[in-house]
């Protein structure tokens, strides 16, 4: 993987990185899209906004409020109370169905960031022996150095997953 120069010489996010949620989103069901279009709707102002004067209208009609028109479900509006209760269920359940797609994508770019994390680090190291080498060829002692004698070995990945299993589980 490479990064990609921006225009004014720094260097961005990897487009293969990037383009990881893209894809997730390309490879979604018919659900997953109605589930995710639908939390951006039922996530706006236009739809609280909606919800409050649906049962502010309810309410007024309900207690008698508007000459000419019955209650068809007086208080304690029972009928209201089911609708409000199915309308919770149904907006959880796709919200969830969409929290759960992002949790996916979120879990797939941490192992991508790991990966990285791990090329980072062995690349570092191979660095340090090499400047190590440069300074032993210059004549410079580094031999006291207990730092850098650590930092030129290999990480251990196994004894730290290990241990951050051990902290987790």
């Amino acid at each position: 993987m490479t990064s990609t120069a921006q225009p004014d010489g720094r260097f961005g996010e990897n487009q293969e990185i990037k383009s990881v949620k893209g894809r997730a989103d390309q490879r979604r069901r018919l659900s997953e899209r109605m589930a995710d279009m639908l939390t951006v709707a039922f996530g706006s102002m236009a739809f609280l906004v909606l919800n409050v004067v649906w049962f502010v209208v309810w309410i007024v009609i309900n207690v008698g409020l508007i000459p000419g028109i019955e209650p068809f479900d007086p208080f304690p509006f029972g009928f209201l109370t089911m609708v409000v209760s199915l309308e919770a269920i149904a907006l959880a359940i796709i919200v969830l169905m969409s929290q759960n797609r992002a949790a996916k994508i979120a879990d797939l770019r941490e192992e991508v960031d790991l990966e990285i994390d791990r090329m980072a680090e062995a690349e570092l190291t191979k660095l340090l022996q090499l400047v190590s080498q440069i300074a032993a060829r210059q004549g410079i002692d580094l031999t006291r150095d207990h730092e850098l004698r650590e930092m030129v070995q290999p990480a251990d990945h196994e004894k730290i997953e290990q241990a951050l299993e051990q902290e987790v589980g």
